[in-house]
């Protein structure tokens, strides 16, 4: 397999995750025809490795071989993606995220405008690419490697997250208590896609979306998550004193 080229320039405006986003905000794709080709050309290339993936498996499938389908060199899928594992980890929802949340009102409260943006906009994402992200989400479930991607994917997602909050709410972006929201909605994103993907799709994704929200609105106690009855060895109700036996 071709060795990978390093991280530049040519995936600043696409960094996310099967899963989620980058640690900046992106610029919005220009929408002249150089561009168009590019991203039709960038859809390709991640489709025509994704069937790949999925007929051969992951660590059989090479970049000449994703390169070929696509009719491309090898070097021109480096100008896409800097590595394979990129193909299933990057792409280029992070624009849109960040227009549907600034398009909502300005003296919208935040909670409400996050809940709108997954029941209105990720609804619309999540609909349109139903089958791609699921192969994606799969994919990072599965494969060893792209599963050790998931907790720096995660970290870029909790930035790109954090700085629009910020940006919103006029707050400084290194904050304390911002760090610790944008890390858990983030965290709970990820849970829910990740589950929808191990349900196989089959599962409501706003539904886990909203229910991943429920909790951490309600300040994500621990003991609201608690399974039914004691933990093992815990003594019976109402005899929490009684001296072991």
């Amino acid at each position: 397999m071709a060795q990978a080229a390093p991280r530049g320039a040519c995936c600043a405006a696409m960094r996310q995750n099967p899963l989620m986003a980058p640690s900046g905000r992106p610029a919005p794709a220009a929408g002249g025809l150089r561009e168009r080709k590019k991203r039709k050309t960038r859809a390709a290339i991640q489709r025509e490795a994704l069937r790949l993936f999925q007929e051969q498996g992951y660590d059989a499938t090479t970049i000449e071989q994703i390169a070929e389908a696509v009719e491309i060199s090898p070097s021109t899928f480096f100008n896409y993606f800097p590595t394979k594992e990129d193909v299933v980890m990057l792409d280029e929802y992070d624009p849109l995220v960040a227009a549907l949340l600034a398009a909502r009102p300005p003296e919208e409260p935040l909670g409400v405008a996050i809940r709108r943006l997954v029941g209105e906009g990720m609804a619309a994402i999540f609909q349109r690419d139903r089958d791609l992200m699921l192969a994606r989400a799969r994919l990072a479930l599965e494969v060893p490697v792209l599963r050790a991607r998931l907790w720096e994917e995660m970290e870029r997602s909790e930035g790109f997250f954090r700085t629009l909050v910020a940006e919103r709410l006029r707050a400084d972006p290194d904050d304390f208590e911002l760090r610790v929201a944008a890390g858990a909605v983030a965290g709970g994103i990820y849970a829910a896609v990740l589950e929808w993907a191990r349900l196989g799709g089959r599962a409501d994704i706003v539904d886990l979306l909203d229910r991943a929200l429920d909790v951490i609105e309600s300040g994500a106690r621990l003991d609201m998550v608690a399974g039914p009855g004691p933990p093992p060895g815990a003594p019976p109700a109402g005899d929490a004193g009684a001296e072991p036996r």
